[in-house]
């Protein structure tokens, strides 16, 4: 069995856990079938949620846009997150405020509205919301050969991701310590303070102890 047929095989085996889910199988591109999305469908996480519709983006013709989120005011987790096309918006000029611009680059963006919008639901899933199919550009099919190049720069992003992650949990580790350690020192600082501030204060009594019994003398 060749790479191409393991692969097709997977995919197959993923449109089918999708369409036990609530998927659905819709044809592109000939003999293609590619699992659309649509609201109400779930997901066991974000992260599944992503890479379900970086897989259908990839399918389709275009690439995924990692867009805005909601976050919640108690713990700040995210609650709720916009999947859309790399497209989407416009380019802002800054011409004229940081002088002429020699060789502008071409803008990607094209103000298009392709996107979902995908919760965390009370049930402990990730429900989409909304979905926009349509998009307002050319869709263009990477050959087969890309979309492994692309799995496979998608997969050390994914273990960049993950490392940064675990430093900044070892980062946050760290400020933890740092700050018990300097509770540490100020609380023991104020305790020897108030120790001199005794010694002293005993000291001046004592001072004036033997001065009243100089005089007596």
């Amino acid at each position: 069995m060749d790479v191409d047929e393991r692969i097709d095989i997977a995919e197959s085996s993923i449109g089918n856990e999708l369409v036990e889910h609530g998927g659905e199988l819709v044809e592109h591109e000939g003999d293609d079938m590619v699992v659309e999305p649509h609201e109400g469908m779930e997901f066991e996480s974000e992260d599944a949620a992503k890479i379900f519709y970086d897989e259908y983006a990839r399918r389709i013709g275009f690439v995924m846009r990692v867009m805005s989120c909601r976050r919640s005011e108690r713990d700040g987790r995210i609650l709720a997150r916009r999947l859309g096309c790399n497209k989407e918006g416009y380019c802002v000029s800054i011409r004229g405020k940081f002088g002429n611009v020699r060789k502008p680059r071409p803008s990607t963006r094209e103000g298009c509205k392709a996107m979902i919008h995908v919760k965390f639901d009370k049930s402990g899933k990730w429900v989409i919301t909304k979905f926009v199919k349509d998009h307002n550009h050319p869709l263009v099919v990477a050959p087969r050969e890309a979309r492994q190049t692309l799995d496979e720069k998608d997969k050390k992003i994914q273990e960049l991701t993950a490392e940064l992650r675990n430093k900044k949990r070892l980062c946050a580790t760290y400020q933890e310590q740092l700050s018990a350690f300097v509770k540490i020192v100020e609380d023991h600082s104020e305790k020897l303070s108030k120790k001199v501030k005794n010694a002293v204060e005993n000291l001046k009594e004592f001072e004036s102890i033997e001065q009243e019994l100089m005089q007596h003398t």
